[in-house]
């Protein structure tokens, strides 16, 4: 038995029907000329001889809620944990993007281990692909790709089916933990992280005053010139300021669009050198273009700079513990200024000012805190603010979320299946309509753009709109530096089959 940490609890006290509090990722693979195998008996026993404990774990209530649940080992039936879904003709990009979407809307069984695999047949390219989802509590992005390290091979092997369809032996009935066994450690958990959080409480609001601070204000697009300064004095950062309303900040229903794209990331890189960046502010900087870009359409853009809420790992190196562990600071995206090298630099200011918070930030947030009452206290509050509009009323600290995720470097297989697209899908709240999410794979950039379809009804066009951003950003920065051209790899533009 184990308890969920504080954090890892609030994401399922924060779950309601309008805003699943689960992560997920599309992958694609690309099979060897003559394969004649079934992509799901090859997913089922990867599964059944990778299975880690995990994803084994069974939630176990304290009784009327009085505290966050404890995880507990249990049996795993992949009958009800793998499913194969069709997609609908022509199998292009769009049916794909389209059935992710509907798929990531639906919550998981919370009856079950919280996670889920969808292998998807159909797609005209002849790829094999899937859709898996894992709910927050369980994990967080660079806990995502230990789970991943943990179940993938980095080289082509032959996978023997197991004839086994559940990975434990069934738990006996009086193996689930008694309610006066549930509640006393409960108790006891709570005691200790009183103590701690009387320790840290000061510490705690200075660094949560600076990540709001380091958002800053309007950078002075005047002196964001390539290689000057960072920091406050080089852009003229003013304090913390609320974020100018969108159409992305209204209340969300449950409904979801998703697309994909990929940029080169030594292509990315090379971007960052040349301008004395870091790839963060390189992909900071191509989000606020694209939302320019796409804002533009609908209507003046804001005369303010959009904020982006973006998280921040406050793991150790080498730490991989699967609680979640990260922050989230707020980043002006510098959208006011067009030029996309001053805006670049103008966003490098303000991610600096945010580092140097959180670096001190990992030695004092905590991740861990007592939940007596949090279940009902947090549940009631996500209920009331989408019930009530609360959204829509009170001015938005943050425009859009935005993750960059450090992934495998290598190549990954499923058997003899060698994985060529790793896409993270991930949660929109009320108020918070969008979220991109990239990841590193094998040389790729992976972006992953998770919408509320009321608040981006047409997600495709951002994703266009982030590649044209991107082009836009890496023509400009040829003048500084001659940047390799790189192969990009081969997505879909939506007319042709993947």
């Amino acid at each position: 038995m184990e308890p969920l940490s504080g954090l890892d609890g609030a994401f399922l006290a924060l779950e309601t029907p309008a805003t699943p509090m689960h992560v997920g990722s599309l992958h694609t693979f690309e099979v060897p000329a003559g394969y004649r195998g079934d992509f799901l008996t090859d997913a089922k026993t990867m599964l059944t001889q990778r299975m880690v404990p995990l994803l084994r774990r069974h939630l176990a209530n304290i009784p009327l809620q009085l505290a966050n649940p404890m995880w507990v080992q249990g049996e795993v039936d992949l009958e009800q944990h793998i499913e194969r879904i069709v997609i609908p003709p022509p199998g292009d990009r769009a049916q794909l993007e389209a059935v992710v979407a509907d798929l990531h809307a639906d919550l998981l069984d919370r009856a079950r281990p919280l996670w889920k695999m969808f292998v998807l047949d159909g797609l005209a390219s002849g790829e094999k692909a899937y859709y898996f989802k894992i709910h927050h509590a369980m994990l967080d992005g660079h806990s995502a790709a230990t789970l991943a390290a943990a179940l993938f091979d980095t080289e082509p092997v032959v996978l023997k089916a197991s004839a086994r369809k559940k990975t434990t032996a069934a738990r006996q009935p009086g193996s689930q933990p008694g309610a006066l066994r549930l509640v006393a450690a409960a108790l006891r958990r709570d005691a200790s992280q009183y103590v701690k959080l009387v320790r840290v409480l000061p510490g705690v609001a200075r660094t949560l005053a600076g990540l709001a601070r380091s958002s800053g204000g309007e950078p002075d697009s005047s002196s964001a010139k390539p290689g000057a300064g960072s920091g406050k004095k080089a852009t003229g950062l003013t304090g913390m300021a609320f974020a100018p309303r969108t159409p992305l900040n209204v209340a969300i229903t449950r409904e979801r669009g998703f697309a994909f794209d990929v940029v080169p990331l030594a292509e990315v890189k090379a971007i960052a050198a040349a301008c004395e960046a870091t790839v963060n502010d390189v992909v900071l900087t191509v989000c606020g273009g694209a939302l320019r870009r796409y804002l533009a359409r609908l209507g003046p853009l804001p005369k303010k700079s959009l904020i982006a809420t973006m998280a921040i790992s406050l793991r150790d190196k080498g730490n991989t513990d699967f609680h979640t562990q990260a922050t989230l600071s707020l980043v002006s995206l510098a959208t006011r200024i067009k030029d996309p090298l001053k805006r670049l630099q103008a966003v490098r200011g303000h991610t600096t000012a945010t580092k140097a918070v959180a670096r001190h930030a990992k030695s004092v947030l905590p991740t861990d805190f007592p939940s007596i009452g949090a279940p009902w206290l947090i549940g009631t509050l996500a209920n009331l603010y989408g019930r009530a509009g609360v959204s829509e009323v009170l001015p938005p600290l943050a425009n859009v979320v935005i993750s960059n995720v450090p992934g495998p470097a290598v190549p990954l297989y499923v058997g003899q299946a060698r994985m060529t697209g790793y896409w993270p899908v991930s949660i929109v709240e009320h108020g918070l309509g969008l979220n991109i999410t990239l990841m590193s794979y094998a040389g790729q950039l992976c972006a992953g753009f998770t919408v509320a379809r009321c608040a981006v009804p047409d997600v495709r066009q951002l994703a266009d709109d982030f590649v044209a951003a991107y082009d836009e950003l890496k023509l400009v920065a040829l003048a500084l530096s001659k940047i390799p051209k790189v192969a990009k790899a081969p997505v879909n533009n939506g007319n042709t089959a993947i």
